[in-house]
């Protein structure tokens, strides 16, 4: 796999990639758990298996991919350092992965990004640099950290590196469970569902891979269903990991690997949150309830099917619960 400074060249990652990628990250990540409840169960009329990413290190599967991206590089790369732009998992991880390898790092948040993804970035010694809560910003605003730092950019999601890393987690599903039918995750740039595509693809062709998105940010749907990307620039969604638009590598896999992309309401996104924390006692996130609430929506494409539901992060500002008012 051979990677370019333009993720628009990059090549797409293999699974060889992907085994490489395991042996790179396993001493700075965790093997997370797979929970069930009899609850959910018989609430959807399917049998769920949650992979538990809100466990991880960092508290979100981004670090599977941002470790594999800096635990890769070379010698020669270390001095200047890796910079990305994200709105809070990739941020943090990516922090996380540069401070184990003692590199600087630069990210490029909205100011509207969770306090508590803030703080993280910066208590694993990241820098952040804020900008408007728009794709155009974000990107304008990163362009000039890289022209001035000339870190390593490390992209949330269009790198196979990044890719790579991310396939790992449902390496690990697959070998924790046992038959399943499905597996669902959350979509807003695509990496966690490219990684799940590259390692089904080789390891369970015949499974069902489903993608789970906003109402309001669904333009991962509407992508799926033209058949080209369909970028927004700036949704509105309580589900804040969820706003990034495809790009070039993750839509190779969604078009040539993905079932459907379901959606669901902020109503929905919010209920579903709340039934998880109250029944299964753990902290996700709202993007990470997507999968989940998307199910309850759609009862009959997996009633009676045993379906894989990664919970990709647990990183929440408990101060704004997305059911507290005022």
């Amino acid at each position: 796999m051979t990677v370019h400074s333009d993720p628009v060249a990059m090549t797409i990652p293999t699974f060889d990639d992907v085994i490489a990628a395991h042996e790179r990250i396993m001493p700075h990540i965790h093997r997370t758990p797979v929970l069930t409840s009899s609850y959910l169960n018989a609430l959807t009329g399917a049998e769920l298996f949650f992979k538990c990413e809100n466990f991880q290190k960092a508290g979100a599967f981004k670090v599977r991919g941002a470790s594999n991206a800096v635990f890769g590089l070379s010698e020669d790369m270390l001095q200047r350092g890796v910079a990305t732009h994200s709105s809070g998992n990739h941020a943090l991880s990516l922090s996380y992965a540069a401070g184990r390898r003692g590199i600087p790092c630069t990210v490029v948040m909205p100011r509207t990004a969770p306090q508590a993804k803030k703080d993280a970035v910066r208590g694993y010694g990241g820098k952040i640099i804020e900008c408007e809560p728009s794709t155009s910003s974000r990107e304008a605003t990163f362009a000039k950290v890289v022209a001035e730092t000339g870190a390593e950019f490390v992209h949330p999601y269009n790198d196979p590196r990044v890719i790579a890393g991310q396939a790992t987690c449902s390496r690990e599903l697959l070998e924790q469970t046992d038959g399943l039918d499905a597996v669902i995750a959350p979509i807003g740039g695509g990496g966690m569902i490219s990684g799940t595509c590259l390692t089904l693809s080789r390891l369970a062709p015949e499974m069902k891979i489903y993608a789970a998105e906003p109402d309001q940010a669904d333009d991962a749907a509407r992508s799926f269903r033209a058949g080209h990307i369909i970028a927004d620039d700036a949704p509105v969604t309580v589900a804040d990991g969820l706003k990034v638009p495809l790009k070039e590598l993750t839509w190779h896999f969604v078009k040539s690997y993905v079932t459907d992309v379901l959606t669901a309401s902020e109503d929905e996104i919010i209920e579903a949150m709340k039934i998880t924390w109250k029944r299964m006692k753990i902290v996700m996130e709202p993007s990470c309830a997507v999968p989940l609430a998307t199910i309850l929506r759609n009862p009959e494409v997996f009633r009676g099917k045993r379906i894989g539901v990664i919970i990709t992060g647990g990183n929440v500002d408990l101060d704004h619960l997305p059911w507290l008012k005022g």
